[in-house]
């Protein structure tokens, strides 16, 4: 507001000294054309009236101007003001880590409501890192805790002579330090897989055979616990069905993908396998009838130890990573991995997307 009013007190004097070193000199020129001749009393009398209505009107002028632009500029500002204030407030509340800090919608203009809205997505970023993290740390500290509390029980009952050391104890103290090593090696796996550090062997396949793999090899699974597994290809499409992948990486998301279908489906229920070809991608979906996902948990079933249900049994529920891992090989395979579903108690969908290579070079594997 004062650098404004700078500006425009400025602008006034200009405009009046100009006026007042211009404007006489030019009228005495004409009044001598006009034949008035020089200091006749006529002349002196035109010029001081001349000189008092410019003065007069200039001023009068510049005021009103001053007067309409002083108020044009506090109005602005007062406009400016009030949205750069609240952004300011939100931004120190990001600082202190208040992720729930928000810029409210005051209709100042289109580029202070997208700054505005640029903000409040930012925000909510970092909120939903934020809770991420926490539950990220949480659910691993879960993770370690039970493992590390039966080898604690079980050395301490070593050393206190309670424990037996038989096959039954080191079957037990095997099993925990296999599931700490698995742990770190998904933990591991997935950030190499996020951070671009996965080594692919990539090679043309055919998908009807990575499908069948997967199948067979998931299949024992699926009949302890009663669950039907149908791999569903189109025959005239088989053939064309051809990526560029590395087929342990893709197994392994295959399997992972039945193997959370098979957790979220009840005994007699079907999971089926299906391929088909969606223009230059091939488009492989995994079906099941099981307990379907609730439409808020959707955009939250890939990342880390995510789980549905928090009081879900964890051996049931898996570690949380699978699905992680899967979308980050999936991606480093330039594809697409999603989730769909219509809610509780009606199935859930994924869809695997990859591009399609050249069948010509199949016979290369």
């Amino acid at each position: 507001m004062v650098g404004q009013a700078v500006v425009l007190v400025a602008g006034a004097l200009t405009v009046g000294l100009v006026a007042a070193v211009v404007g006489p000199p030019i009228f005495h020129e004409h009044l001598l054309r006009a034949g008035l001749p020089e200091g006749a009393s006529e002349m002196v009398h035109v010029e001081l009236a001349y000189r008092d209505a410019s003065l007069l009107a200039v001023g009068l002028g510049l005021l009103i101007s001053l007067l309409a632009a002083g108020g044009v500029t506090w109005f602005l500002t007062r406009l400016l003001r009030r949205p750069l204030a609240d952004l300011t407030d939100a931004a120190q509340e990001l600082e202190r880590g208040h992720y729930d800090a928000r810029v409210p919608d005051v209709g100042s203009g289109t580029e202070l409501d997208t700054l505005a809205e640029a903000f409040n997505v930012m925000a909510a970023r970092l909120e939903g890192v934020e809770d991420t993290r926490r539950r990220l740390l949480s659910d691993l500290a879960h993770e370690l805790r039970t493992p590390i509390a039966t080898l604690t029980a079980y050395h301490e009952g070593l050393s206190d002579g309670v424990v037996p050391p038989g096959p039954e104890t080191r079957a037990v103290l095997a099993e925990q330090t296999d599931r700490l090593a698995r742990l770190a090696q998904d933990i591991d796996e997935v950030s190499r897989a996020e951070e671009g550090r996965l080594l692919l062997d990539r090679r043309p396949v055919a998908v009807p055979d990575l499908l069948r793999l997967a199948a067979e090899t998931m299949r024992e699974a699926y009949a302890r616990k009663q669950v039907d597994l149908l791999v569903d290809v189109d025959p005239a499409a088989g053939p064309h069905l051809v990526v560029d992948v590395d087929p342990v990486r893709v197994g392994q998301v295959l399997t992972n993908v039945l193997g959370n279908a098979l957790r979220h489906t009840a005994p007699g229920g079907q999971v089926t396998v299906r391929a088909v070809r969606d223009g230059a991608v091939a488009v492989v979906e995994i079906v099941d009838d099981g307990e379907g996902i609730p439409a808020h948990q959707l955009p939250h079933v890939f990342e880390r130890f995510f789980r549905g249900d928090s009081a879900r049994d964890r051996d049931r529920s898996g570690s949380g990573i699978g699905l992680t891992i899967s979308r980050a090989i999936v991606e480093a395979h330039g594809g697409t991995l999603s989730a769909a579903s219509d809610g509780p108690g009606t199935g859930a969908t994924l869809r695997l997307a990859l591009p399609l290579g050249s069948p010509s070079n199949l016979h290369r594997t």
